[in-house]
């Protein structure tokens, strides 16, 4: 259980120990695996997810070093048939990508994780892979973890994904790139894209283009030779940085937010909490593998807002959103985005359910919900053992307190997140 103290007074604060970016450390550990010299990757999220998408590269027989400024994968001759599980803990990216690369490799492969993630879908990359001649089994005929993936020769496709997911679109780039020929990937807006700007940096042959009805199209072309290693710095999360931006926001604080990607596909949420009235400045400082920089956030009068473009940008900062709708003036409406009822939780029942707790007035749809702001009030709150509605509600208790049950699951994906909570107010964490 995570006690967080209403704020006494406004802050401003710079903060620079904000975690690494998950996403981008995930596919560091597994695109490494495709070239055939040493990968060198500093600042790489030492969280338990990406510690087990590591600890599954070692399994497949890669050499990882851990130095003091940088972890160094060398990626084995060929990738090994594990003698265990490969155990991707919390982690839906790690399980779907590592679905795309496995399905192409000759060896037997199992993949699970806990409790959670063996009760999310995996159809939405079995099936595709399974289309072009992957062999995938699972509980509920291939649809839940574990899954038994026996990798093999892959065919050419051309897939046309009626949902965007970067998770599933790096699922079957990977699968590309070990097909018999040229494949071509269409999803309805362009998801996030860490895959195609870090695959291409490595040599890949990669396009992508948006076409004139709004979708896009990537084409991969299959492997020749091993692609060239990795050297990165792995960016802040900029989803893990706006729960702070959210905070300055809703208590009317400032904070300047350090080392960010500001990559347009991982910041829209960023631009939301703008509409809604917050200040914001976004100051590039380098762009190799991703555009990197600062992003500064002032608090200010916030108003209502509809979300529902881009949905596949901001997923994952919807719970956070939620909380600034929560005490903006008017009815936030969210919609078109029915895939938050498949993340580590139903994030429309669990958001809706705790708001209520709060006093705020919601009302949820099968694909979003509405939010009346008003004065939240001091609550108890079930996190459905989801780090970010554990969070997303930490936050919001900075305007009324609030105590929290089953927040374990920040310790897997942002281990100092209470740390840093604390340097704006007093928080008892039972954990």
């Amino acid at each position: 259980m995570i006690k967080v103290k209403q704020l006494e007074q406004n802050f401003d604060i710079v903060i620079d120990e904000i975690a690494s970016d998950k996403s981008i450390s995930h596919r560091c550990a597994i695109f490494s695996l495709l070239s055939d010299k040493p990968s060198i990757i500093k600042n790489y999220l030492q969280a338990e997810d990406t510690l087990n998408s590591l600890k599954i590269a070692e399994l497949l027989g890669a050499k990882i070093e851990k130095k003091d400024e940088f972890i160094k994968i060398t990626p084995p001759k060929k990738l090994k048939e594990p003698f265990d599980i490969l155990d991707c803990g919390n982690s839906g990216t790690s399980i779907r990508i590592y679905s795309g690369l496995l399905a192409g490799i000759d060896g037997f492969f199992v993949l699970t994780g806990d409790k959670y993630l063996r009760n999310r879908p995996m159809k939405r990359v079995a099936l595709p892979l399974t289309s072009i001649g992957a062999k995938i089994d699972g509980r509920d005929n291939g649809n839940l973890a574990p899954l038994a993936i026996r990798g093999g020769k892959l065919k050419a496709f051309n897939y046309e994904s009626k949902i965007a997911s970067a998770q599933v679109k790096s699922a079957m780039i990977l699968a590309g790139l070990n097909a018999d020929g040229v494949s071509s990937y269409k999803e309805p807006i362009l998801s996030r894209d860490h895959t195609e700007r870090m695959l291409k940096g490595m040599g890949a042959k990669i396009e992508s283009e948006k076409m004139e009805n709004g979708e896009w199209t990537t084409e991969i072309s299959p492997l020749k030779s091993p692609l060239n290693p990795l050297e990165i710095t792995v960016p802040t999360d900029p989803s893990s940085a706006f729960f702070f931006a959210v905070a300055a926001a809703i208590t009317k604080s400032r904070v300047v937010l350090k080392n960010l990607t500001l990559n347009p596909t991982r910041i829209e949420a960023f631009k939301i909490l703008e509409k809604m009235g917050a200040k914001i400045e976004y100051i590039l400082k380098y762009d190799k593998y991703e555009p990197i920089g600062d992003i500064i956030v002032e608090g200010n009068e916030l108003k209502a807002v509809e979300v529902s473009q881009n949905i596949a940008w901001l997923i994952d900062e919807i719970p956070a959103l939620a909380m600034a709708m929560a005490v903006a003036k008017g009815k936030s409406v969210v919609k078109n985005a029915a895939e938050l009822r498949v993340k580590e939780s139903d994030r429309i029942k669990a958001v809706v359910d705790n708001l209520n707790r709060c006093g705020i007035e919601t009302e949820e749809f099968e694909d979003g919900f509405a939010v009346i702001g008003a004065n939240p009030k001091f609550a108890n709150i079930y996190s459905f053992g989801d780090h970010r509605i554990a969070m997303s509600f930490a936050i919001l208790g900075l305007i009324s307190g609030i105590d929290i049950d089953e927040t374990y699951s920040i310790q897997t994906s942002f281990p100092n997140f209470v740390e840093i909570l604390e340097k704006i107010t007093e928080v008892y964490n039972e954990n």
